[in-house]
């Protein structure tokens, strides 16, 4: 294997780093990542925020298929950080996966860790981010895998490639609005603006001169990378006279789906192909809105209705153009029959070049409802959730509580105490989940670290059934280690008799984040073949936060390629 070096260039302050395009081979790629505090000005308001290199977002790395990232983390900031890579199976190896307290402690301040990415499978478009409060709100950037050498795209190359990262921005400190959150038991505000590329666009103040713009020529195709980085919304997306085709999702290709306009959940990674066609002379228009607006589950909590927007503009030498692009119209922000229809319209490839392979038998059958309950206020406190309790979330009843040492160090030093491994396979009670009008009897819920084991080459099913308990909201699973198949989703409460008959086992999408449906479920297969310790957790990051987490420990298999590796020397300590 022949080493390279791929170099991160610092751009300035509040910057976004620049796009290119080459061919490699497998190689393993160093990089240095300095998280910092950096100024940075949006909406007629400046702050320091916490960066990656100066950058936010942050700096793309570029990959292929298979090659080997080595990220070293210097924290230059004052306070602990962890970084995550989103979407990669880290093979054997979750050691450098991220998560505080879930893979490892965090890295304090003045110290580093370096962190190996193995990619194996993955092809398209990742992400990283950091993995502790709410930090990832400006530690997040790209991770773009290119196919390897001697192999291309399942789709004609595109001319060129845009990143549109949809996230928030909060004028205060968003880890201060967290923490106030947590202490009162109430709701995190929401956010004061939606952005694409870190900026909200025309329709908000101090914004318009800062819009980010595609630049396009008449005829071409380019792709877009879309992530949402977003703690809390879903987005629909949309470009003004343009139609969309999806060809990929968190790392995996799709057939191509032609679309008007796209959801993407949080933590959830899109490819999707544009056909630059309308400008062609003066008479055509050649600026058109790309826009973004968010999806609300649940309207009766405090949400940013904000629209974001960049341009795509269309090379041309008349000079004069129309100073208002064209914009199209979007669902309406609580339309969940419109995240349905998109996701219904997802396939993978399921080709002989893109083989899928969808356990049919089943040995782990897990029916988990995801709900949003309370927990008692403290003794002489004031607590600020509607029934004077405060928030917390749940899978099958159990609140995940953090505990103060890593979970994959006492699993693989045997150090009793840390957890028990009788996370339920089912739900206490069984009752009509997705009724308006659910007892508050119902709400409460307990903190436990409670593990689900799995021996290796186990085969599991989960059914995810969102629930009315509190409120009724999307939930977007995310499950470290390796990605599943979404094979079946649907509305109101799952019926084991009847709705298995209309699962999808010919050509299920392969995502590593999939969104429950508010007052619905869906169902996700796997195959446990990833030895080590798993992160899941709903990415919208206060449910993360309030114990909408659940983790798994897959157990060694028989040969040394499916043991995992031993902890790296510099892993940080607690």
């Amino acid at each position: 294997m022949k080493f390279g070096t791929s170099l991160i260039t610092l751009f300035g302050f509040c910057m976004l780093g620049s796009i290119f395009f080459t061919t490699a081979w497998a190689k393993t790629r160093n990089h240095t990542f300095i998280v910092q505090e950096t100024p940075c000005t949006r909406l007629c308001h400046t702050k320091n925020i916490l960066t990656v290199n100066g950058q936010f977002p942050g700096p793309t790395i570029y990959a292929w298929k298979g090659d080997t990232v080595i990220v070293k983390v210097i924290n230059h900031a004052k306070k602990n950080i962890t970084l995550h890579w989103h979407g990669v199976a880290q093979p054997r190896n979750p050691w450098t996966d991220g998560p505080e307290y879930i893979t490892q402690c965090p890295i304090q301040p003045g110290a580093n860790f370096t962190q190996q990415i193995q990619l194996t499978d993955e092809e398209g478009t990742l992400w990283w981010h950091a993995h502790k409060d709410f930090d990832l709100n400006t530690v997040h950037g790209l991770l773009i895998v290119y196919p390897k050498q001697g192999t291309t795209y399942p789709f004609n190359k595109p001319h060129k490639e845009f990143p549109l990262i949809l996230g928030e921005w909060w004028k205060k400190d968003v880890n201060s609005l967290l923490e106030e959150a947590l202490q009162s038991g109430g709701e995190v505000p929401a956010s004061d603006a939606n952005t694409i590329n870190g900026q909200p666009g025309d329709f908000l103040p101090c914004s318009k001169n800062y819009t980010v713009k595609v630049h396009v020529e008449h005829g071409k195709s380019y792709l877009l990378r879309l992530i949402n980085a977003g703690l809390t919304n879903g987005y629909f997306l949309a470009i003004a006279k343009h139609n969309l085709t999806v060809v990929g999702t968190d790392g995996s290709y799709t057939k191509p789906y032609a679309t008007d306009l796209v959801y993407i959940a949080p933590g959830q990674t899109m490819d999707v192909l544009i056909k630059a066609n309308q400008f062609q002379n003066s008479s055509s228009h050649p600026r058109y809105y790309i826009v973004a607006r968010p999806y609300v589950g649940n309207t009766r909590v405090d949400y940013d209705g904000n629209k974001t927007t960049a341009i795509l503009e269309y090379e041309t030498n008349y000079t004069t153009i129309p100073a208002r692009p064209l914009l199209s119209s979007l669902p309406a922000i609580g339309d969940t029959d419109a995240v349905a229809k998109f996701a219904d319209g997802l396939r993978s490839l399921a080709d002989k070049d893109h083989p899928i392979d969808v356990p049919k038998t089943i040995n782990e059958h897990m029916y988990i409802t995801v709900s949003i309950n309370d927990v008692p206020c403290p003794p002489n406190k004031t607590c600020k959730d509607p029934l004077g309790k405060k928030y917390a979330a749940s899978l099958n009843n159990v609140s995940f509580e953090f505990p103060q040492i890593n979970i994959l160090h006492a699993y693989y030093n045997s150090i009793p105490g840390v957890y028990t491994t009788n996370f339920p396979d089912k739900p206490t009670y069984y009752f009509n989940f997705t009724s308006d009008d659910i007892p508050t009897d119902l709400i409460l819920t307990k903190k436990a670290t409670k593990l689900k084991m799995l021996n290796y080459n186990t085969t599991v099913e989960i059914v995810f059934q969102g629930t009315n308990i509190g409120i009724g909201e999307n939930h977007p699973m995310h499950l470290h280690g390796q990605s599943f198949y979404v094979v079946g989703r649907g509305t109101g409460n799952f019926d084991k008799k009847k709705d298995p008959l209309t699962y999808n086992l010919v050509d299920p999408p392969m995502e590593s984040t999939v969104g429950v449906p508010k007052n619905g479920w869906a169902t996700i297969r796997f195959r446990a073949v990833n030895p080590g310790v798993w992160y899941m957790h709903c990415h919208v990051d206060r449910h993360m936060e309030w114990g909408m987490d659940l983790v798994f420990i897959t157990k060694n298999g028989k040969s040394a390629d499916a043991k995992m590796l031993p902890p790296p020397k510099d892993m940080p300590p607690c």
